[in-house]
């Protein structure tokens, strides 16, 4: 039986960051929210089930690591990505923004300098300042099509010797760019000829469209193998945020050493007793439901970009390599950041992300997370086509 995902779940009340602060983030509760990085479709009944035999067990003491929990990632990525992992490579960490703070920490000294590559992620720029290193900028080139690509040129200008680490988004967020095997070994050759780390956020790699390949970092060369910490995750394609699940991969000896140690030092490799339990469900039983939901994510993001295309033009929507999250570029209806943001909160009355929070380059885009039940992206298109006919009639 297929799996459902047209049902529409009520999540208000339940603590849900989407939901629940909507009056703290936008000043309104009443928004539709299609911002946090989490789907609105049902966690599937596999993990659902593998948790409940827990809970049945009325004692939650202190566990082990599962038997089957290595090999289960490491069965995944081999099915999924053609790569081989060994055992000992892995290591628990405690959500990947985290493990980036974790990672500054133990690579590098305050006044230090890291490499950011913006429109990206923000935690990629607040985690490094908050830790007291300086954030240089690496903007992306934007092609002429509206997609992205690497700019070495000027990556070159700006490193210098203080540069010590770079952070990846592989695939990218929040344009969806699965990067390629030429890019990614030329940023290896760059990073590991200056000893830069490359901390590679792979986070959506299981979120790949229409059949596309997922290349991760590590595997490109034996250079990416010696300079970078790789962190995933099964938590965005199954929807197991709130559950902390992520996991670092970490091929070289000598890098592997020093941060793993860290991690054991502080019981920071330590899973909480369900993360496991639900990892192991997911990478075990979840292809099917991997596969379903990515054709109905897929629906979802060529309803957007064909709406906008047809009926609202100078809104125009990036179709992405990877993930469910659609890349707005708004510059064309000509508005200020400010006047922007308040467009779609208080004109259509939905909760994106703006994207300047993406930093250089993000300036006239917005966020929009298609990881919803269709109706729920009827009713928000609805909404800015009735704003944007407001906005160009009046």
């Amino acid at each position: 039986m297929p799996y459902d995902f047209d049902t529409i779940i009520p999540r208000q009340g339940t603590g849900a960051l989407k939901y629940d602060a909507l009056s703290e983030r936008y000043g309104r509760p009443d928004l539709l929210p299609l911002w946090v990085a989490d789907m609105d479709f049902a966690t599937p009944p596999f993990i659902m089930e593998a948790l409940r035999r827990r809970m049945e067990h009325p004692v939650m003491g202190y566990t082990i690591e599962p038997s089957d929990y290595r090999p289960a990632i490491i069965d995944w990525l081999r099915r999924l990505h053609g790569v081989e992992v060994r055992p000992e490579w892995l290591s628990f960490i405690p959500g990947i923004v985290k493990g980036i703070g974790l990672v500054i920490d133990r690579f590098s000294e305050p006044g230090d300098k890291v490499i950011v590559m913006p429109p990206v992620y923000h935690p990629f720029r607040i985690v490094p300042q908050g830790n007291g290193r300086e954030v240089v900028w690496n903007p992306l080139r934007e092609l002429p099509d509206g997609r992205y690509e690497i700019d070495f040129d000027h990556l070159e200008s700006v490193c210098d010797d203080r540069c010590r680490i770079l952070i990846l988004s592989n695939p990218h967020n929040p344009a969806g760019i699965a990067w390629s095997h030429d890019q990614l070994q030329r940023l290896a050759e760059f990073c590991h000829s200056r000893g830069i780390l490359v901390i590679s956020d792979e986070i959506h790699s299981e979120m790949l469209l229409h059949d596309r390949p997922h290349i991760p970092f590590f595997n490109v060369s034996d250079e990416a193998r010696r300079c970078s910490i790789t962190f995933a995750a099964p938590s965005k394609t199954f929807n197991i945020a709130g559950i902390v699940s992520s996991y670092a991969i970490v091929p070289d000896d000598e890098l592997r050493e020093k941060f793993y140690s860290f991690l054991n030092a502080n019981e920071l490799d330590e899973p909480t007793i369900f993360a496991p339990i639900a990892t192991i469900a997911a990478y075990r039983e979840g292809d099917e439901w991997r596969r379903e939901m990515l054709k109905y994510v897929e629906g979802n993001i060529d309803y957007v970009h064909d709406y906008c295309a047809e009926r609202m033009p100078l809104i125009k929507a990036l179709k992405p390599d990877a993930s469910f999250l659609v890349w707005l570029d708004c510059r064309g209806l000509g508005m200020s950041h400010d006047r922007l943001c308040a467009f779609f909160r208080d004109d259509c009355r939905l909760a994106l992300n703006d994207g300047e929070m993406f930093g250089p380059g993000g300036k006239g885009f917005m966020r929009l997370n298609v990881g919803a039940p269709h109706a729920i992206l009827t009713e928000a298109l609805g909404r800015i086509e009735s704003a944007y006919r407001h906005l160009f009639n009046s």
